[in-house]
């Protein structure tokens, strides 16, 4: 990187300085970095930054970023798991029951079981991560596949997980929400990437997707599973395999026969997705649809 586009050319550090230095320093620079400063640099300037008139150039900047942390890992191809963020590992969950059942409480032990219910859910989003990432780690590093994530707990933990314990880089997309979500500590260090705005995130999500795959949820999880759909449905992206883990679970939750009944979908629309029960069934589906080596 030369020195037009580097951060650290002497004059853009310089104006950048005084946001990062301790207290003492900046206030001796800068009062307050947050008030309105006509001498300092637009870029330089975070109460300008944020204004809603630099929106646009948020949106830029958030498109940007990433890409560009993509870029330089030779990050091309990705696999993105969604699914719930508030299932926990196998582990954690028998720990929890057994205190529930020495407590006695019911309420406590009904909650405590459906956690180890949807512990295997957590297990199978690891082990089918684990097998993708195994595959990647025996290929040319342009053809490598890596486990992208939305960054936090639950399953997008069991699939950052699954690729860190064989040993590969993975991604993770996380989002500022009004209680703080933190990347969990599974996700390549330098591809945990922070987004303000979901727009922008689910962008980065479909900008190198080669399969989308679907564990039980909640409103975030039906939200990036039906843009997807709504997407490849209208020929706004190629289409890519899009799984559904746990065929109960959703043939349960979304009557598509009715649509179907109702005209609302077309009988073609229910090929955009495939139901998968096991970790080896979605990883077969993607091998199969790319003709991957073994």
């Amino acid at each position: 990187m030369d020195a037009m586009t580097s951060l650290h050319e002497r004059s853009l550090a310089e104006e950048l300085a005084p946001l990062d230095a301790p207290a003492a320093v900046r206030d001796s620079v800068v009062a307050d970095p947050m008030l309105p400063d006509a001498y300092r640099l637009a870029f330089a300037d975070p109460e300008f930054m944020a204004r809603r008139e630099a929106r646009g150039i948020r949106f830029q900047l958030e498109l940007l970023k990433p890409d560009l942390g993509h870029q330089a890992h030779g990050i091309e191809h990705t696999v993105v798991v969604y699914g719930s963020a508030r299932f926990v590992d196998a582990a954690t969950a028998q720990e929890r029951l057994a205190l529930a059942q020495a407590s006695g409480d019911v309420a406590q032990i009904r909650t405590a079981e459906r956690d180890v219910r949807n512990a295997q859910r957590y297990e199978s989003a690891r082990a089918f991560a684990h097998l993708v990432a195994e595959h990647s780690q025996r290929q040319p590093k342009d053809k490598r596949i890596y486990i992208c994530t939305g960054g936090g707990p639950g399953i997008m933990e069991a699939a950052n997980r699954g690729a860190y314990e064989a040993g590969a880089a993975n991604v993770g997309l996380n989002i500022l929400l009004p209680h703080e979500q933190q990347g969990n500590r599974y996700i390549t260090p330098e591809l945990c990437f922070k987004f303000h705005y979901f727009a922008l995130r689910k962008m980065h999500f479909m900008m190198r997707a080669k399969a989308l795959v679907a564990f039980p949820g909640g409103f975030g999880t039906m939200d990036e599973l039906f843009e997807v759909l709504t997407l490849v449905q209208t020929t706004k992206v190629k289409p890519v395999p899009i799984i559904l883990f746990d065929r109960a679970f959703w043939q349960k939750l979304f009557n598509f026969d009715l649509l179907i009944e109702e005209g609302m979908i077309s009988p073609q629309d229910v090929d955009l997705f495939h139901f998968v029960d096991t970790p080896e069934a979605a990883w077969a589906i993607i091998k199969d649809f790319y003709s991957l080596p073994d």
